[in-house]
């Protein structure tokens, strides 16, 4: 099968490559909007969704009704309600850049996913092969650079509705990610000193940072989320801001702007934004996985290729390079999904920030604690490597 793949023109290739992006984010968008559903009701105490059922299906015992209170046929709904519900345009907006903005916050969200490896494998020489689109050098400045442009399709779609209430979600949104972009990069550069060490060949490849963490010995086998705990912390509270999620979520504040950005948007076009959104979450959970949680190493000091040597013995098929791919997938989805749920538990759980906390968080908590954590650890790496 990947013989075949390769022997396709590198046109296909890319074809094929987009439409399996496609295919995975948005059934992924469909799920998290129906798991966010079912997670607030179990914060809550409430049932959540668990209605929808296909007739058939209802016809099945014990499996009918378990599959309609799990509320599985509500993404089918939903899904089904956004295509087909009427598509209104308001009279008053700016009709191309009203339709433009969600296919613009779009295009990030499909084309970072392709930077972020996602599992491994072992070659013959039991060396360890990452699993990915595009596994390039620059893969964390690729994240980092399209990733941020998904912001300009909140001020579009703002500015375009011609309304005060999504003009200033679309205000609020710019301002929010100049304010914690800084404190996002900066958290990272601890770790790619420590990677980049003297000699070396320069990289901002996210496997090179899953690499290091499978090392042996107690510093190599350590996750960066222990050895750097407030760069883990940055990163993560920075992550909230730019992916417009709860208590950060300043660009569609209900209480006070209605809706914010998407206040004139309904069925489809209102989806796309949040399919980008979900996507955006997706992306920054692999990204924290990869950079602080070991990626697909299980544990930490217990890297992938320990875990195969243990289950070799065991059966010949558990070191075969098929299985200890899909091993690894589960195990970096497997971190993602908990990732996604603590986004989910924040969001129920926190109250909204004021703006005025917002930027008083970003520029005099999160901009200073970084910088001093980017001069700390400087400073113990240099003298760390001289030695």
């Amino acid at each position: 099968m990947i013989d075949l793949y390769l022997s396709l023109h590198p046109v296909a290739q890319g074809v094929l490559k987009g439409l399996a992006v496609i295919m995975v984010i948005f059934p992924i968008g469909g799920i998290c909007s129906m798991a966010e559903r079912k997670v607030s009701a179990w914060i809550q105490g409430r049932p959540g969704p668990n209605r929808a059922i296909v007739p058939w299906v209802s016809w099945i015992p014990v499996i009918g009704p378990f599959l309609q209170r799990l509320g599985l046929f509500h993404v089918l709904a939903d899904g089904g309600k956004m295509l087909f519900k009427e598509d209104a345009l308001p009279g008053h907006v700016n009709k191309f850049y009203f339709v433009l903005a969600p296919v613009v916050a779009m295009m990030p969200a499909l084309t970072t996913v392709t930077t972020v490896p996602f599992g491994a494998y072992l070659d013959a020489a039991g060396r360890v092969v990452p699993l990915g689109l595009a596994n390039v050098d620059i893969g964390l400045i690729a994240v980092f650079a399209v990733g941020s442009l998904g912001v300009y399709s909140l001020i579009l779609a703002g500015w375009a509705s011609n309304s005060k209430y999504p003009f200033l979600g679309g205000v609020r949104a710019s301002a929010q990610l100049i304010s914690y972009e800084l404190s996002l990069t900066m958290s990272v550069l601890p770790v790619f000193l420590w990677i980049n060490a003297p000699g070396t060949p320069g990289t901002m490849s996210l496997a090179r940072a899953v690499e290091f963490q499978s090392l042996p010995g107690f510093w190599g086998g350590m996750w960066f989320a222990f050895l750097m705990p407030v760069s883990a912390l940055v990163f993560l509270i920075a992550l909230f801001a730019e992916t417009n999620r709860h208590p950060f979520d300043m660009a569609e504040g209900e209480s006070d702007l209605v809706g914010g950005f998407h206040t004139e948007y309904g069925a489809f076009k209102w989806g796309l934004f949040f399919v980008a959104e979900y996507a955006h979450m997706l992306i920054g959970s692999g990204v924290f996985t990869l950079l602080f949680l070991g990626g697909w190493n299980p544990l930490p000091w217990v890297p992938l290729a320990t875990l195969v040597g243990w289950l070799a013995p065991l059966h010949p098929l558990l070191s075969h390079p098929l299985f200890v791919g899909l091993l690894s997938i589960g195990i970096f989805l497997g971190k993602v999904i908990a990732l996604i749920f603590f986004f989910m538990w924040v969001r129920w759980t926190v109250p909204r920030f004021r703006y005025d906390q917002v930027m008083e968080i970003g520029w005099r908590k999160l901009l200073p604690l970084s910088v001093a954590n980017l001069v700390f650890y400087a400073a113990a790496i240099a003298v760390i490597q001289t030695r």
